[in-house]
């Protein structure tokens, strides 16, 4: 088949990863719909616009990712991948299912929010690690970059779609009819795996000793200073910065006193953003770890600015920058750990990766949550900003350490030097 695509999309040439993407799209527009149907219900109905609470749903929807990380890694990396997401897409749509069941019987409590909100983080965590390294299988090694980056692309596409239009939905018919929306669209996955081409499926190298599992993830991390460094800054970004529903919620509510429709567009502001960060590192061959530095000091400065916009209107502009510098530093991130892991231990890997990025929420979400309640979400936001400052410095000291970067003075004019050494560093395993 002639290739269509070049350059930023040129995973889409291959015909499974066209349908994969199609799939998804759909079903990652219900899952923004019913986000913003859920955080509303919680902010304006099940409570008195209460940020903990909502900190606490985020926090139990995250905390099941790191303490599954043992199966949903050896999941991804042993099981047949394409199954497995069939099964797990199919209990996620359930769940959303019993939610919106719930709701628009006039039933449901803040604990029934929790408990599907713990629920759907079980079924997210062993999810996770086998949906991202399955792209592995419907792209040339090469373009899995490539791939990794249009995958996020899809995601914050329908960021921008779901919750403008999620707002508007709620005013109609209530979250609960968000939910079963989205209880639909799982359907567009399952269709798409179910359609894929089995012949045309890259098969990767499958792990033949079953004896060790995680532990192999973890020693071949740490051999990986850039691995090790990239883990770090997600840990601190996602932890204390990626409180997006939090941040945006609690300002469209307490700061700019508006309704489901601004806290939709908000959301949707960010996701400008997103898309072109993502299709910004969809178009690099290579991302790098200079790359993560940059995005990350782009956040803090971002965060501040938030932080200190005096109506809806500024924020929203700023919400754009936020977005563009969060995902150029997540895509980046996943792209860059996962070509250069090893095809035998990169499911267990990717799920170390996800595990570090979003172990710390249940602790971050909660604190900002807390932060939020009592001093304001102004100051909730310029948490984000210290996390991103921080995050940069982390990633400044490894270039500073292993590819020799340097302040130096020429003419007056203060500037970075930085040699091309050491980008690939040496170590026992190192994919070849």
């Amino acid at each position: 088949m002639k290739k269509l695509f070049h350059g930023t999309f040129r995973s889409l040439n291959s015909f499974n990863y066209r349908l994969w993407i199609s799939g998804m799209f759909v079903s990652n527009i219900g899952t923004w719909m019913q986000r913003i149907a859920q955080d509303w219900l919680v902010l304006v109905h099940l409570t008195h616009h209460n940020a903990t609470a909502v900190g606490i749903i985020t926090a139990l929807q995250f905390a099941p990712v790191f303490l599954l990380l043992p199966f949903s890694g050896y999941a991804a990396d042993h099981f047949d991948r394409r199954k497995f997401l069939i099964f797990t897409q199919a209990a996620m749509g359930l769940t959303a299912l019993g939610l919106g069941i719930l709701t628009l019987s006039g039933l449901v409590r803040l604990w029934h929010v929790y408990l599907f909100g713990l629920i759907l983080g079980a079924i997210t965590a062993i999810d996770a690690p086998a949906r991202q390294t399955f792209v592995s299988e419907l792209v040339k090694e090469e373009d899995i970059p490539n791939a990794v980056a249009l995958n996020s692309t899809s995601f914050n596409s329908a960021r921008l779609i779901g919750p403008a239009i999620s707002g508007f939905l709620i005013a109609a018919f209530g979250s609960g009819g968000v939910f079963l929306l989205n209880a639909a669209s799982f359907g567009a996955v399952i269709l798409a795996l179910s359609f894929l081409r089995l012949d045309e499926l890259y098969q990767r190298d499958k792990p033949t000793d079953q004896k060790h599992g995680l532990s192999d993830g973890f020693r071949y991390v740490r051999h990986r200073p850039d691995i090790k460094t990239i883990l770090a800054m997600l840990f601190l970004i996602c932890t204390f910065g990626l409180n997006f529903p939090i941040f945006i919620s609690t300002m469209a509510v307490t700061v700019f006193h508006g309704e489901a429709r601004l806290y939709g567009l908000l959301m949707s502001s960010m996701a400008i953003g997103s898309v072109t960060g993502t299709l910004f590192v969809a178009g690099q061959a290579n991302p790098h770890i200079r790359l993560l530095f940059l995005s990350t000091i782009l956040f803090g400065i971002s965060c501040l600015l938030g932080a200190l916009m005096p109506d809806a209107l500024t924020f929203g502009l700023v919400l754009v920058l936020i977005g563009l510098s969060a995902q150029i530093f997540t895509t980046a991130s996943n792209s860059l750990v996962q070509l250069s892991t090893d095809s035998k231990v990169r499911g267990r890997v990717v799920a170390i990766l996800l595990a570090v990025s979003v172990g710390g929420t249940p602790v971050g979400s909660l604190l900002i949550g807390r932060v939020a309640d009592i001093w304001g979400a102004r100051y909730a936001l310029g948490i984000g900003a210290i996390s991103g400052f921080t995050a940069a410095l982390i990633g400044l000291c490894y270039l500073v350490k292993y590819h020799r970067l340097h302040l130096y003075f020429k003419k007056g004019d203060i500037a970075f030097k930085m040699k091309a050494v050491g980008d690939k560093i040496k170590h026992p395993f190192h994919r070849r």
